[in-house]
């Protein structure tokens, strides 16, 4: 018999997740381009400017779902009373974030050099971010979709490569020169759509062989009332799309259309599809888990 119940959290909980996960990886990118390509001076600008703004904006949202928080907001600091909760440690690392992030984003204002260190600091949490947003699902431990510690391996690749192709995007328009010069991140961010793929195939194959609410949920995905969307936005436009036209572009294509207008518009329509399939990912994965029940 077909289960049904009525989930706990919505998209607005899926946004929240996207949005830390994609500021997280946009300040990761920040550093490594610093690393990588220390000309691309505008461009590690856009990453700390994105970063505080989508972890904001994350916030706002997650502070409208939880009715309480948001006209009490003074609660969340109750989070703070136990170290072992999966949720402390996520406001701890979402308030370091969000000082750091802060605290660049204001020197680029000021245009004052960001010490390296800060931006080391800034990626550290960054990365803490992303993987809590995964780590956050798995407190329910009766979702079988959830409770895995593949989860927040798979939302810290995704955000990784949503945050690279939030930085891209906006370069490929504010900076192309930049862009063009920014192979290495380039070629980093194609692999990223990859591993998720192989993550997202190892994820539902341990979770349909784990229980029976973890099959259902599986199944939903693959064969059922989420099918269309998994296939066609997250597979097909989210993952497979952006690589097929990366490795094009990276491989396949003369030097110069890699840096022509057109090829431009290429990369802008896969860094978007990427960012689509970042937000299907989460939506997904919340709105298809079922529980365990007890018969």
């Amino acid at each position: 018999m077909e289960m049904t119940f009525e989930p706990i959290w919505d998209s607005i909980i899926a946004w929240y997740l996207f949005l830390a996960g994609l500021g997280g990886g946009a300040f990761a990118t920040s550093a490594f381009l610093h690393w990588r390509h220390p000309h691309a001076v505008t461009m590690r600008k856009i990453g700390h400017l994105i970063a505080p703004i989508a972890v904001a904006v994350g916030l706002v949202l997650l502070m409208f779902d939880a009715k309480g928080g948001l006209f009490h907001p003074w609660r969340f600091a109750l989070l703070l009373h136990n170290p072992f909760s999966v949720m402390t440690w996520g406001v701890v690392f979402l308030a370091c974030f969000m000082v750091v992030s802060i605290i660049v984003l204001v020197m680029d204002i000021l245009k004052k050099s960001v010490p390296r260190w800060l931006e080391i600091v800034g990626a550290v949490f960054g990365v803490c971010v992303a993987m809590y947003t995964g780590a956050l699902l798995g407190v329910c431990k009766t979702f079988p979709l959830w409770n895995t510690a593949l989860l927040p391996i798979l939302f810290l690749v995704s955000a990784m490569s949503a945050g690279a192709a939030s930085v891209l995007l906006t370069a490929i328009f504010k900076h192309p020169e930049e862009f063009n010069r920014a192979g290495v991140l380039k070629k980093f961010h194609f692999c990223l759509p990859i591993i998720e793929l192989v993550l997202v195939a190892v994820l539902l194959f341990i979770t349909a062989y784990n229980s029976t609410a973890g099959f259902s949920s599986v199944w939903s995905l693959v064969a059922g009332q989420w099918a269309p969307l998994f296939w066609i936005g997250l597979v097909a436009v989210g993952l497979v799309l952006p690589t097929v036209l990366e490795c094009w572009l990276l491989f396949f294509s003369p030097k110069e259309f890699e840096e022509s207008r057109k090829a431009h518009y290429i990369s802008a329509a896969s860094d978007a599809a990427v960012l689509v399939g970042g937000f299907l990912l989460r939506f997904l994965i919340v709105m298809a888990a079922l529980p365990v029940t007890i018969s």
